[in-house]
Protein backbone atom coordinates (compact mmCIF):
# COMPACT_ATOMS: atom_id res chain seq x y z
CA UNK A 1 0.00 0.00 0.00
CA UNK A 2 1.33 3.44 -0.96
CA UNK A 3 0.78 6.03 1.78
CA UNK A 4 1.43 9.76 1.50
CA UNK A 5 2.02 11.47 4.84
CA UNK A 6 1.43 15.24 4.68
CA UNK A 7 2.76 16.79 7.86
CA UNK A 8 5.21 19.21 9.39
CA UNK A 9 8.17 18.27 11.54
CA UNK A 10 6.97 17.29 14.99
CA UNK A 11 6.22 14.47 17.39
CA UNK A 12 3.06 13.38 15.54
CA UNK A 13 4.88 13.08 12.24
CA UNK A 14 7.70 11.04 13.78
CA UNK A 15 5.26 8.75 15.56
CA UNK A 16 3.12 8.16 12.48
CA UNK A 17 6.21 7.53 10.34
CA UNK A 18 7.38 4.86 12.78
CA UNK A 19 3.97 3.16 12.74
CA UNK A 20 3.79 3.12 8.93
CA UNK A 21 7.34 1.81 8.53
CA UNK A 22 6.60 -0.93 11.06
CA UNK A 23 3.74 -2.11 8.82
CA UNK A 24 6.04 -2.00 5.78
CA UNK A 25 3.84 0.50 3.95
CA UNK A 26 5.43 2.28 0.99
CA UNK A 27 5.48 5.70 2.65
CA UNK A 28 6.31 9.15 1.26
CA UNK A 29 6.46 12.29 3.42
CA UNK A 30 6.03 15.89 2.36
CA UNK A 31 5.45 19.16 4.18
CA UNK A 32 2.09 20.97 4.05
CA UNK A 33 3.82 23.70 2.03
CA UNK A 34 5.27 21.41 -0.68
CA UNK A 35 2.18 19.71 -2.04
CA UNK A 36 1.88 18.75 -5.70
CA UNK A 37 -1.80 18.03 -6.31
CA UNK A 38 -1.12 16.41 -9.68
CA UNK A 39 0.80 13.54 -8.05
CA UNK A 40 -1.71 12.59 -5.37
CA UNK A 41 -3.36 10.00 -7.58
CA UNK A 42 -0.22 7.87 -7.27
CA UNK A 43 -1.11 6.95 -3.67
CA UNK A 44 -3.64 4.59 -2.11
CA UNK A 45 -4.31 6.91 0.85
CA UNK A 46 -3.27 10.34 2.13
CA UNK A 47 -2.63 10.83 5.86
CA UNK A 48 -2.97 14.55 6.58
CA UNK A 49 -1.80 15.91 9.93
CA UNK A 50 -3.76 18.94 11.15
CA UNK A 51 -2.61 18.68 14.76
CA UNK A 52 -0.03 21.47 14.54
CA UNK A 53 -1.11 25.09 15.10
CA UNK A 54 -0.31 26.44 11.63
CA UNK A 55 -3.27 27.03 9.29
CA UNK A 56 -1.56 25.38 6.29
CA UNK A 57 -3.15 22.02 6.96
CA UNK A 58 -6.65 23.45 6.60
CA UNK A 59 -5.61 25.18 3.39
CA UNK A 60 -4.39 21.83 2.08
CA UNK A 61 -7.71 20.25 3.02
CA UNK A 62 -9.62 22.95 1.13
CA UNK A 63 -7.35 22.51 -1.87
CA UNK A 64 -7.91 18.77 -1.95
CA UNK A 65 -11.68 19.29 -2.05
CA UNK A 66 -11.43 22.12 -4.59
CA UNK A 67 -9.31 19.99 -6.93
CA UNK A 68 -11.67 17.02 -6.45
CA UNK A 69 -8.86 14.72 -5.35
CA UNK A 70 -10.21 11.16 -5.33
CA UNK A 71 -7.49 9.62 -3.17
CA UNK A 72 -8.92 8.68 0.26
CA UNK A 73 -7.81 10.96 3.09
CA UNK A 74 -7.31 10.22 6.78
CA UNK A 75 -7.14 13.40 8.87
CA UNK A 76 -5.10 13.47 12.08
CA UNK A 77 -5.97 16.21 14.55
CA UNK A 78 -6.04 17.05 18.24
CA UNK A 79 -9.09 15.98 20.24
CA UNK A 80 -9.91 19.58 21.18
CA UNK A 81 -9.91 20.62 17.49
CA UNK A 82 -12.60 18.16 16.41
CA UNK A 83 -15.51 20.36 15.40
CA UNK A 84 -17.77 21.39 12.52
CA UNK A 85 -14.88 22.77 10.43
CA UNK A 86 -14.17 19.29 9.05
CA UNK A 87 -17.81 18.60 8.16
CA UNK A 88 -18.03 22.03 6.58
CA UNK A 89 -15.21 21.12 4.22
CA UNK A 90 -17.10 18.08 3.00
CA UNK A 91 -15.20 15.35 4.79
CA UNK A 92 -17.09 12.74 6.75
CA UNK A 93 -15.99 12.69 10.36
CA UNK A 94 -15.36 8.99 9.84
CA UNK A 95 -12.17 10.12 8.08
CA UNK A 96 -10.75 11.72 11.23
CA UNK A 97 -8.49 10.14 13.85
CA UNK A 98 -7.96 12.22 16.96
CA UNK A 99 -4.82 12.42 19.09
CA UNK A 100 -3.75 10.53 21.08
CA UNK A 101 -4.13 7.29 19.10
CA UNK A 102 -2.25 4.02 19.19
CA UNK A 103 -0.67 1.91 16.48
CA UNK A 104 -3.61 -0.45 16.09
CA UNK A 105 -6.15 2.37 15.70
CA UNK A 106 -4.09 4.11 13.00
CA UNK A 107 -3.39 1.00 10.95
CA UNK A 108 -6.98 -0.25 11.23
CA UNK A 109 -8.33 3.13 10.07
CA UNK A 110 -5.91 3.28 7.13
CA UNK A 111 -6.84 -0.22 6.00
CA UNK A 112 -10.57 0.49 6.32
CA UNK A 113 -10.44 3.75 4.35
CA UNK A 114 -8.14 2.36 1.66
CA UNK A 115 -10.66 -0.44 0.95
CA UNK A 116 -13.38 2.04 0.01
CA UNK A 117 -14.12 2.76 -3.65
CA UNK A 118 -12.27 5.82 -4.92
CA UNK A 119 -14.12 9.08 -4.46
CA UNK A 120 -16.15 8.07 -1.43
CA UNK A 121 -16.01 9.71 1.99
CA UNK A 122 -18.15 7.29 3.91
CA UNK A 123 -18.92 8.54 7.37
CA UNK A 124 -20.79 5.43 8.49
CA UNK A 125 -18.98 3.38 11.12
CA UNK A 126 -20.04 -0.25 11.51
CA UNK A 127 -19.64 -2.27 14.69
CA UNK A 128 -21.21 -5.69 14.36
CA UNK A 129 -24.88 -5.08 13.45
CA UNK A 130 -24.67 -1.44 14.58
CA UNK A 131 -24.13 1.39 12.08
CA UNK A 132 -23.50 5.00 13.13
CA UNK A 133 -23.70 7.56 10.32
CA UNK A 134 -21.76 10.57 11.52
CA UNK A 135 -22.95 12.83 8.69
CA UNK A 136 -26.69 12.27 9.12
CA UNK A 137 -26.45 11.53 12.87
CA UNK A 138 -28.50 8.38 12.35
CA UNK A 139 -28.07 5.04 14.11
CA UNK A 140 -29.36 1.76 12.70
CA UNK A 141 -29.26 -1.99 13.21
CA UNK A 142 -29.95 -4.20 10.19
CA UNK A 143 -31.16 -1.04 8.40
CA UNK A 144 -33.72 -0.34 11.13
CA UNK A 145 -33.44 3.01 12.90
CA UNK A 146 -32.48 3.13 16.56
CA UNK A 147 -33.96 6.18 18.25
CA UNK A 148 -31.64 7.86 20.75
CA UNK A 149 -31.77 11.08 22.74
CA UNK A 150 -29.26 13.77 21.82
CA UNK A 151 -27.04 12.87 24.78
CA UNK A 152 -27.19 9.15 24.03
CA UNK A 153 -26.26 9.84 20.43
CA UNK A 154 -23.43 12.12 21.57
CA UNK A 155 -21.98 9.31 23.69
CA UNK A 156 -22.22 6.83 20.81
CA UNK A 157 -20.85 9.35 18.32
CA UNK A 158 -17.67 9.85 20.33
CA UNK A 159 -17.26 6.11 20.89
CA UNK A 160 -17.62 5.51 17.14
CA UNK A 161 -15.18 8.26 16.18
CA UNK A 162 -12.60 6.76 18.48
CA UNK A 163 -13.56 3.14 18.11
CA UNK A 164 -11.45 0.62 20.06
CA UNK A 165 -9.99 3.47 22.14
CA UNK A 166 -10.79 3.79 25.84
CA UNK A 167 -12.43 7.15 26.59
CA UNK A 168 -12.64 8.73 30.02
CA UNK A 169 -15.83 10.16 31.45
CA UNK A 170 -14.24 13.61 31.32
CA UNK A 171 -13.86 13.23 27.54
CA UNK A 172 -17.56 12.45 27.23
CA UNK A 173 -18.47 15.48 29.36
CA UNK A 174 -16.38 17.73 27.15
CA UNK A 175 -17.92 16.28 24.00
CA UNK A 176 -21.48 16.67 25.29
CA UNK A 177 -21.23 20.02 27.06
CA UNK A 178 -18.09 21.71 25.69
CA UNK A 179 -17.11 22.96 29.14
CA UNK A 180 -20.41 24.79 29.63
CA UNK A 181 -22.47 24.00 32.75
CA UNK A 182 -21.11 20.47 32.98
CA UNK A 183 -22.93 18.19 35.45
CA UNK A 184 -21.18 15.71 37.72
CA UNK A 185 -19.18 13.04 35.93
CA UNK A 186 -21.45 10.24 37.16
CA UNK A 187 -24.11 11.39 34.69
CA UNK A 188 -22.06 9.65 31.99
CA UNK A 189 -22.72 6.29 33.65
CA UNK A 190 -26.45 7.02 33.48
CA UNK A 191 -26.30 7.90 29.77
CA UNK A 192 -24.20 4.83 28.96
CA UNK A 193 -26.59 2.56 30.88
CA UNK A 194 -29.60 3.84 28.91
CA UNK A 195 -27.66 3.67 25.63
CA UNK A 196 -26.58 0.09 26.26
CA UNK A 197 -30.17 -0.95 26.95
CA UNK A 198 -31.43 0.51 23.66
CA UNK A 199 -28.61 -1.01 21.63
CA UNK A 200 -29.03 -4.42 23.25
CA UNK A 201 -32.77 -4.36 22.50
CA UNK A 202 -32.11 -3.44 18.86
CA UNK A 203 -29.35 -6.02 18.26
CA UNK A 204 -30.83 -8.87 20.25
CA UNK A 205 -28.43 -8.65 23.15
CA UNK A 206 -25.16 -6.89 22.22
CA UNK A 207 -24.48 -3.23 22.95
CA UNK A 208 -20.75 -3.33 21.96
CA UNK A 209 -19.78 -0.85 24.71
CA UNK A 210 -17.12 -2.22 27.04
CA UNK A 211 -16.37 -0.92 30.52
CA UNK A 212 -12.65 -0.49 31.17
CA UNK A 213 -12.61 -0.44 34.95
CA UNK A 214 -11.00 2.63 36.44
CA UNK A 215 -10.58 4.27 33.02
CA UNK A 216 -13.83 4.61 31.06
CA UNK A 217 -15.61 3.04 28.09
CA UNK A 218 -14.81 1.90 24.57
CA UNK A 219 -16.72 0.65 21.52
CA UNK A 220 -15.40 -2.70 20.27
CA UNK A 221 -16.16 -5.08 17.43
CA UNK A 222 -17.93 -8.31 18.41
CA UNK A 223 -16.46 -11.80 18.00
CA UNK A 224 -16.28 -13.08 14.39
CA UNK A 225 -19.54 -15.03 14.84
CA UNK A 226 -21.50 -11.77 14.68
CA UNK A 227 -20.01 -10.63 11.36
CA UNK A 228 -21.87 -11.28 8.09
CA UNK A 229 -21.37 -14.73 6.61
CA UNK A 230 -20.50 -15.10 2.88
CA UNK A 231 -24.16 -15.67 2.03
CA UNK A 232 -24.99 -12.24 3.43
CA UNK A 233 -26.72 -13.57 6.53
CA UNK A 234 -25.57 -13.07 10.09
CA UNK A 235 -23.94 -16.18 11.54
Amino acid sequence: MRVLLIAQDGATQASVRTMLVREKFDTTEIDHDNLEISRLGDYDIIVLDLSLPRINGYQVLKQLRRERVRTPVLILMGFAELDSRIKGLGFGVGDVLTNPFDHRALISRIQTIARRPRGTCEAAIRTGKLVVNLDTREVSVDERAVHLTSKEYGILELLAMRKSTTLTKEMFLNHLYGGMDEPEVKIIDVFVCKLRKKLAEATGGNHYIETVWGRGYRLSDPPPSEHPAPNGRWE
